[in-house]
């Protein structure tokens, strides 16, 4: 039963590791980011840079595994590209031998007065979890709740981490004992090695149970140097299949690249002690000599050192390899043309700021068309249910947030070089334009939420309430396809549509509601369905004021009367007598009011059937 308990709090232990890689790429992904991935591109374009940032973070969190894991992170969530991790991965093989060295030489482990004992594991872990928790539930601020997701993430994931050497632990004696049987079998040695780091997931630790020995009845090098060896390779297996769970193609190459250095690495340095042994470089003396603890220590420093500087000039040859071994995955056409489109930002034409808006503009043209599919997909999930739509629902959210972020970033970039007032409106109004369009496509995102709670929870909405959502949905989904038409086209005309038909909706909800209410307080539907729909009803509302926006803007594009001056417009001609206006309003009024008046009857009281045009609207000529 130990061995069964054991296994538990190993899988535990892994289940925490997971999860806590799940939140933290999660925190990274809803942080707006702009600036964070300003600084890795900076840092991270060069393999230098790129080498001496993963040493340095391995070296302050003591975890090479860790670093590899947030780097992972950082790739899906958009922040660093797959080419310019490879000098990280590498950079943190060396750091958690470097760690090591300095923990030994200032003797951490005898107090607490050293800087670098507040970076211990089991310090650090505690530490991300309660700062975590009190940004999440106690600060409120722009972005406090990603950072502390992102905290959480890294708490959890060390706290995992623990455990699974906490799992093993027991078996301390058996592993120490297993390491150091092949001092004549360098192939099993080293295996050994591999093996056991593999399950402990922790270069230190083993490095560690091998210091403990050689402090107490010594090591020989030649019953020890391949053991070390095969530990480095041990360090990045586990960490590469764990790290393969819903990655992607590049979040997959950054692991893969860490396992095929490790092997070049070990390649060269068996390849390195076999010349060295057959010439007499390393002699009798050497080759017999008993290592203490600092011996060890210092023979793993040499082993991490020595590789990562010759290798690191090969950084593109293991980038191209691992591409080879991960091809890409089958692209979306949708996403192929997005793609291509934010290639087409090109920051060289920020000195001709007609032609950088026009490539702006059709990005955000695309944003729009993203935004419009994510809405249409969110309302089939509730009728026609299908997994794989979940999952594109949630790319096409990555998307919109990747072009909101490109657009944004490339439209501020043009300031300094706009000199005209009608560029300087037109930038005005793209960035205008493409908030509201990633505000849609989030809306679109909670619409769907809402409709996965339902379908978990097992529950039917009334025959009247689904009658009602989906006489909603159309409506939305009409000024959506004017709003687009009327961005895409830069149709001032169609443009006008669009707030008579916000205003249409706006009273419809309101009826909506008032008819939920009546359920609710007749039995005729459950609370919590009241509760989502409610919550739909109020997502639907607000894409139709994102379209209002949108479309006044567009007319402020071009109009002086409106620019600058958008809510008092909105106001006057709601209070207009302006034919056009009426007209579209009581038209987009009779064709929603005249089908909910079909809703059967025997579910709602009969006095919100026939909803007439409201007496305000008729005083006013609306």
């Amino acid at each position: 039963m130990d061995i069964f308990y054991q296994v538990v709090s190993l899988l535990g232990g892994l289940a925490l590791f997971l999860y806590g890689m799940r939140i933290m790429g999660d925190g990274l992904k809803s942080s707006s980011g702009g600036a964070m991935k300003i600084v890795l591109e900076k840092v991270t374009n060069k393999p230098v840079t790129s080498f001496l940032l993963g040493m340095l973070v391995t070296c302050m969190i003591q975890s090479s595994t860790a670093t590899i894991v947030l780097t992972v992170g950082l790739v899906g969530a958009g922040f660093l590209t797959f080419r310019n991790t490879v000098g990280i991965v590498l950079g943190a093989n060396v750091g958690t031998a470097i760690t090591a060295q300095i923990i030994r030489l200032m003797d951490v482990e005898a107090g607490t007065g050293s800087i670098l004992y507040f970076f211990k594991s089991d310090n650090l872990a505690p530490l991300a979890l309660l700062i975590g928790i009190i940004l999440i539930m106690f600060v409120k601020g722009r972005g406090t709740d990603a950072v502390g997701t992102i905290c959480m993430g890294f708490g959890i994931l060390f706290v995992g981490l623990m455990n699974m050497s906490s799992a093993v632990s027991s078996m301390s004696d058996e592993l120490s004992t297993f390491l150091v049987s092949f001092e004549d079998n360098y192939l099993l040695g080293f295996l050994a090695g591999a093996g056991v780091t593999g399950i402990i997931q922790s270069s230190s630790a083993v490095v560690g149970i091998l210091q403990s020995i050689a402090s107490s009845v010594g090591l020989r090098l030649c019953a020890v140097f391949s053991v070390i060896i095969g530990v480095n390779i041990g360090d990045c297996l586990t960490t590469f299949l764990v790290c393969r769970f819903g990655a992607n193609a590049d979040q997959i190459r950054t692991c893969l690249v860490h396992v095929i250095y490790n092997i070049f690495a070990a390649v060269l340095l068996f390849a390195a002690m076999f010349i060295g042994r057959t010439t007499g470089l390393i002699g009798d003396d050497l080759w017999y000599k008993t290592l203490n603890s600092g011996g060890i220590a210092n023979l793993h420093g040499l082993f991490r050192l020595v590789p990562a500087v010759l290798l690191l000039p090969l950084s593109p040859v293991f980038a191209n390899i691992a591409e080879k071994l991960v091809p890409d995955q089958p692209v979306d056409s949708e996403d192929a043309e997005i793609e291509k489109n934010l290639r087409e930002l090109d920051m060289r034409l920020v000195t001709n700021p007609g032609l950088a808006l026009s490539e702006a503009e059709h990005l955000i043209s695309h944003m729009a068309e993203v935004s419009l599919h994510n809405y249409d997909a969110a309302i089939s999930q509730l009728t026609h249910y299908e997994a794989a739509r979940d999952t594109r629902i949630e790319q096409r959210e990555n998307l919109l947030d990747r072009m909101a972020d490109a657009s944004n970033q490339y439209l501020v970039a043009l300031s300094p070089n706009i000199v005209l007032d009608k560029d300087r409106r037109n930038q005005s109004f793209l960035l205008r334009a493409l908030v509201c369009f990633e505000r849609i496509g989030d809306l679109a995102v909670n619409i769907n939420k809402e409709v996965s709670k339902h379908r978990e929870d097992g529950t039917e909405f009334s025959e009247s309430g689904q009658a009602e959502l989906h006489l909603a949905f159309d409506a939305i989904q009409d000024i959506l396809d004017l709003s687009v038409r009327a961005f895409v086209s830069g149709s001032s005309a169609i443009a006008r549509e669009v707030e008579p038909r916000e205003e249409v909706n706006d009273e419809l909800f309101d009826v909506l509601r008032d008819r939920h209410l009546y359920r609710l307080a007749h039995n005729q539907c459950t609370s919590l369905n009241g509760i989502l729909y409610q919550n739909i009803i109020t997502h639907l509302e607000r894409i139709s004021d994102q379209c209002s926006d949108l479309a006044v803007y567009l007319l402020g594009r071009t109009d002086d009367n409106v620019n600058g001056r958008e809510h008092e417009y909105v106001q006057n001609i709601h209070h207009s007598n302006n034919r056009e206006y009426r007209e579209v309003f009581e038209r987009a009024h009779d064709r929603y009011f005249n089908r909910l008046s079909v809703i059967p009857k025997s579910t709602v009281p009969e006095e919100t059937y026939a909803q007439p045009v409201p007496a305000a609207a008729e005083a006013s000529g609306n």
